[in-house]
């Protein structure tokens, strides 16, 4: 097997603020090509990138385990890139420089193998970007407050940063990344040209920044594919929020052309050898066979099996931030292979929703980025009981990834109205709850939720301080696995099933 290497640092510059991932996940969903021949799978071969994996955290959340009488939930972080290098730079535009992901799609695949949920996350959420490896050798240092697309630029790569990127999601949302995929430029368009063109609708006439579409339901490819999934300046408020929403509806009727004109060579040989030109992938996907086998593992998803949401959210002036506790119970429900509607997907599961879900009104967007567009509904059982109204601030010395981000999720689910994220610190085996003079009995009721947990004041302290220690590096306190009886309107307001029609909900402000 040949694999194209990595190219050296490049130079930084802003790139134009671009979405390809809607081609990688329809691409993924249908690049079985068992069958093909030997000669197919030595090209295939041959057209794979990989990224290495000398880039991936070595402290990572768990794999996801096996549900019993079923097979295991599997996610895969879809990334657009912008690259302008090996030619991109004729279908987008600008000088060559480091490649930027301003769309990215976390897919997760219940354990049924039936059904999935892309969770889109903005570009410019405001999250921290973990440790990443530069190619130099030596590792960044984590930092708070950064956009959540600035991941992939860490090390100035031409082809950007795959791996900090998935760092970045798995500390984000305790969720193990299986497999990563990225897509350029070239990828995007050919995949829509090898399947003659994909179904769309524009909400209205668009001609802005070189970008000139016509309102209406229409059938596009290559460059005018592109553009439709870039577009953002004169459509709706121009924010990421809306071209989002269009780049989900793609994905959908991509998913839909391919399933219309069957599962056969004719169709699978053109997208594979177009898809695999201009895809990135990690190690396990880095062959023809590799992927082929992961891709026949998901030919029991069809369309009417596949949600997408965006992450629950606010505008922040110009970034956006998370809505707590409405993402970590989102978090929270795919960690437990729970879909979006609170059903379980194991063998044998009752049809009504667990633990009593129900789904919340939906919010009203209002399109002023100065207010939220998905309102958070906390649900009796998650809100109020357990909030102290002392501060908590959560360290991890646990020697795991990702373990202070959970727990401070898994805190605001049982009602901490003030959780932080602090600092990595040595690594220690027990945990402590560090509290001021007069707060003792706050931090006692804290302790309880991690059994074996030391209790010391701290004068110094203007909280509680939750110093989590290797004995509990899964983050997740006694009683946090329990989810609210509401599916918070964070979530059901920001859902969009896979079979929508092609116009609906296209438009943000």
């Amino acid at each position: 097997m040949t694999e194209k290497s990595r190219p050296a640092p490049g130079t930084s510059r802003r790139a134009g603020r671009l979405a390809r991932t809607a081609g990688a996940t329809a691409a993924v969903l249908v690049l079985a090509t068992a069958g093909a021949g030997a000669w197919f799978y030595h090209r295939i071969d041959h057209n794979i990138t990989t990224f290495s994996a000398d880039g991936v955290a070595t402290s990572r959340p768990p794999a996801a385990p096996t549900v019993s009488g079923g097979g295991r939930p599997v996610n895969v972080l879809l990334l657009g890139s912008d690259t302008r290098t090996d030619g991109n730079d004729a279908l987008g535009g600008g000088e060559e420089g480091v490649g930027h992901s301003d769309t990215a799609i976390l897919l997760h695949v219940y354990a049924d193998g039936k059904h999935a949920v892309g969770v889109s996350i903005p570009r410019d959420t405001l999250v921290t970007v973990p440790a990443c490896k530069l190619p130099s050798g030596s590792w960044t240092k984590a930092r708070t407050n950064q956009m959540f697309n600035s991941a992939f630029t860490v090390g100035e790569y031409p082809q950007g940063n795959p791996a900090c990127t998935q760092n970045t999601v798995e500390a984000l949302t305790g969720l193990r990344v299986d497999h990563t995929i990225v897509v350029d430029f070239k990828g995007f368009a050919a995949m829509t040209e090898a399947v003659h063109g994909v179904d769309v609708c524009v909400p209205n006439d668009v001609d802005s920044y070189g970008i000139r579409l016509s309102k209406g339901r229409q059938t596009v490819s290559g460059q005018t594919a592109l553009d439709y999934v870039r577009a953002r300046h004169g459509l709706g408020d121009g924010s990421d929020i809306g071209r989002m929403k269009r780049q989900q509806a793609f994905v959908s009727s991509f998913i839909k052309k391919v399933e219309a004109q069957g599962m056969d060579l004719t169709t699978l040989l053109p997208l594979a050898d177009a898809a695999t030109k201009s895809l990135t992938v990690d190690q396990d996907l880095g062959s023809a066979a590799k992927l082929a086998a992961f891709a026949q593992s998901l030919q029991g998803i069809k369309v009417d099996g596949i949600t997408f949401v965006t992450v629950p959210w606010q505008f922040a002036g110009a970034r956006v931030t998370l809505v707590h506790p409405d993402v970590d119970t989102l978090w929270q429900m795919l960690r437990q292979d729970v879909t979006l509607d609170g059903r379980s997907t194991a063998p044998g599961a009752s049809p009504t929703p667990t633990a009593g879900l129900t789904s919340a009104a939906a919010p009203t967007p209002t399109g002023d980025p100065s207010s939220s567009g998905t309102p958070s509904a906390v649900s009796s059982a998650s809100a109020g009981a357990d909030d102290t109204g002392v501060p908590v601030l959560v360290h991890n010395a646990s020697g795991g990834a990702g373990t202070a981000g959970r727990a401070a999720a898994a805190l605001r689910t049982l009602g901490y109205g003030d959780v932080t994220v602090g600092a990595n610190t040595r690594t220690r085996t027990g945990t402590v709850v560090g509290y001021p003079a007069g707060h003792r009995a706050e931090a006692e009721h804290l302790a309880a939720r991690y059994p074996g947990a030391e209790i010391q004041q701290d004068p110094a302290a203007d909280g509680l301080i939750l110093t989590l220690g290797s004995d509990h590096a899964a983050g997740d306190p006694t009683g946090a696995a329990v989810l609210p009886t509401t599916v918070p309107s964070g979530i059901s307001g920001n859902t969009r099933p896979a079979d929508s029609d092609l116009c609906s909900d296209l438009s943000f402000g």
